[in-house]
């Protein structure tokens, strides 16, 4: 049984990563219900939860059904983030996550996500300092380093650890590295097998099926995965690999219908929770991905990410349905 602090996950629990403008209520609603197991939410900005922003405010909605949930917060300077993870405990998750992983250049190239990996003693302190401030459990994800000439992953685990995080997930790339190249999740093993590392070890980058998801597992000796961009209109990755790890057969893969009733949900929600513009704007990448594969699909696709209204979105989902009712393929 894997446990962060007195949270149970199961023995290979899945953890649905936390996306910027994709990991919101809407869509972690989708995952849930096709099984995944722990979520976090979008990263949330230690300056503008500190300063009531309405974007990092919002942010912090959670909702009942999709515990349990960790917010995970950013940032440089070490009194806000001790401030922000305050601010973040009310929302009462059921535990703090700490970004030192973002690689997009705003934020690194400012000390916060990776570019905290530069400075590693600030790292520890950091996460000491939170950890002291809040009484949820603390966990942080991260890289191996900021490239591949600076890996201090071991040493980062341990640091972490001594300042009080109960399970780390680490994204087997560097920050060089960007999302480009595979991930090396040889060094997460390294971090996993070594004899001072006590905490749960999820591995993050490359998961895409069922197979992979069992191999990386078991090869590597983590206590689970996460799971990013592969669930990108896609939820289904779950649960598909709940089955294929309980009877090592592969589900078939869900049907236009259930895709349909995903999508419309998904929208529904997005709407209602962001008002219909900003909520349609938002399900836009999720159209392409809901369908990707769906052979001569394009006209139907341009139609659902330039269309405004909401009514219309459902009468474009109705024909698609219709038309590719009988005779329909993903490649």
């Amino acid at each position: 049984m894997v446990k962060i602090g007195n949270l149970e996950l199961g023995d290979f629990p899945l953890l649905l990563a936390p996306m910027e403008d994709v990991s919101d209520p809407p869509f972690r609603a989708v995952c849930k219900a096709n099984g995944a197991d722990l979520m976090y939410t979008e990263f949330i900005a230690a300056e503008g939860l500190i300063r009531h922003a309405d974007k990092s405010v919002q942010k912090l909605d959670i909702y009942d059904y999709e515990r349990p949930i960790g917010i995970q917060i950013f940032g440089a300077e070490i009194e806000s983030m001790r401030q922000a993870a305050a601010i973040a405990e009310e929302a009462n998750p059921e535990l703090i996550d700490i970004n030192y992983g973002c690689p997009v250049k705003k934020v690194a190239c400012k000390g916060a996500g990776a570019g905290i990996l530069l400075d590693i003693p600030k790292m520890q302190t950091m996460t000491a300092e939170i950890v002291k401030r809040v009484n949820k459990p603390v966990t942080v994800k991260t890289r191996l380093g900021w490239d591949h000439d600076t890996i201090k992953i071991i040493e980062v685990a341990q640091r972490l650890q001594d300042a009080g995080i109960q399970a780390l997930t680490i994204h087997g790339r560097t920050r060089q590295q960007m999302y480009k190249g595979e991930a090396d999740w040889s060094w997460i093993e390294e971090v996993k097998s070594h004899p001072s590392i006590h905490i749960p070890i999820f591995g993050n980058g490359d998961i895409d099926s069922p197979q992979k998801a069992v191999d990386y597992w078991k090869r590597y000796g983590v206590d689970g995965v996460m799971i990013g961009r592969a669930a990108i209109g896609y939820p289904w990755i779950f649960r598909e690999i709940k089955h294929y790890n309980a009877t090592g057969e592969l589900l078939p893969p869900p049907t236009l219908q259930e895709r349909m009733a995903t999508v419309k949900e998904h929208l529904r929600f997005s709407v209602e929770w962001k008002g219909e513009k900003q909520g349609i704007y938002e399900m836009r990448p999720h159209f392409t991905n809901y369908f990707k594969g769906l052979q001569n699909f394009k006209p139907y696709r341009i139609r659902l990410v330039t269309s405004e209204s909401y009514d219309e979105l459902l009468v474009i989902l109705e024909e698609i349905a219709n038309e590719f009712s009988n005779a329909y393929s993903f490649a």
